[in-house]
């Protein structure tokens, strides 16, 4: 098994357990492939939802550069939602997680078709 492989394996464990969410393995495999090499750095490869700068950058860089949306308040509260989800309290939000449950919620999945 790839080391990508296993990280997908954590993902979809992360999805199952903190997020009660049972995941489409193809669009989630797509969506960590997206990533590149972040996924294999300890510090890119998670999400602080603590950071505003952070989340601003997943907001102009994946939200509207690679989703294609319009920036407005829904992605705010759209990206909000995402870490409600996954858990605030959670320290480790992986990025391929994250990613993964706003193309669910903006039902983008068509950018990864």
């Amino acid at each position: 098994m790839s080391r990508r492989d296993e990280l997908i394996a954590k993902y979809i464990s992360d999805l199952k357990e903190k997020c009660a969410v049972s995941a489409d393995a193809d669009l989630l495999r797509k969506v960590t492939i997206g990533c590149g090499p972040s996924i294999y750095s300890d510090d890119a490869s998670t999400v602080s939802a603590s950071d505003k700068s952070e989340l601003e950058r997943i907001k102009k860089r994946f939200l509207i550069g690679k989703l294609g949306l319009q920036n407005g308040p829904e992605l705010d509260s759209g990206l909000a939602a995402v870490i409600e989800q996954y858990g605030r309290s959670n320290r480790n939000k992986y990025r391929a997680v994250v990613y993964y449950l706003l193309v669910k919620h903006f039902k983008r999945e068509n950018a990864y078709a």
